[in-house]
C-alpha cells in the first residue's frame, strides 16, 4: 500500500480522492499511466522518481 500523502505529484493526481486514502500500488502505476501528461516531472522528488521506477519494475514497463 502506498500513502499518496508522501508523493506530491500523485496526489495531485488524486485532487477527486482523499489523499490520506491508501492506495494498492498497482492503483498508483495505474494512475501514473493514465495521467503522466500532467505529472510535472520538475517536481518529482527523488523518493518519489525510485516509487515510479520501482512501480514500473513490478507492473512493467509503460511509455509515459
Amino acid at each position: 500500500m502506498i500513502d499518496p500523502a508522501e508523493f506530491p505529484e500523485l496526489q495531485a493526481l488524486l485532487w477527486n480522492r482523499d489523499v490520506a486514502r491508501l492506495i494498492p500500488a498497482n492503483e498508483a502505476f495505474a494512475l501514473y499511466g493514465r495521467n503522466w501528461r500532467f505529472v510535472d516531472q520538475t517536481r518529482l522528488t527523488t523518493r518519489e522518481k525510485l516509487l515510479i521506477q520501482n512501480l514500473a519494475r513490478e507492473f512493467g514497463q509503460v511509455s509515459f
